[in-house]
């Protein structure tokens, strides 16, 4: 995963307000823990693209609700994990940015 050179430099101190909502282009499963995402492209599962996300991802992926900040996710890592904020913070919003990239999220509008 990459972050963005903003965020690498710390230009884009909004970052953590960031409100992100799932596109509705895939169809999502829990299995034993992890996430499955398999995007939907011309009504058809796009199988060359499948993502599997584990436990954290997979509890980073139920909190994207177009309500809750990437501060607030970052802060439910944090207390679910044994991680300081700082780190809880960059992997969030690194993990964010790949969904992003991957075309599974977007920023919201509110």
């Amino acid at each position: 995963m990459q972050i963005s050179a903003k965020l690498l430099k710390g230009e884009d101190v909004n970052t953590l307000n960031n409100l992100y909502t799932k596109k509705n282009d895939f169809v999502a499963r829990d299995i034993a823990g992890e996430t499955i995402i398999v995007p939907i492209r011309g009504n058809v599962g796009d199988l060359d693209s499948v993502y599997t996300l584990n436990e954290i991802g997979s509890m980073i992926w139920q909190l994207i609700d177009g309500k809750k900040t990437v501060n607030e996710i970052a802060k439910a890592v944090c207390n679910a994990y044994v991680v300081t904020p700082q780190v809880a913070e960059k992997d969030t919003l690194e993990f964010l940015n790949s969904l992003e990239e991957a075309g599974l999220l977007r920023l919201s509008d509110e």
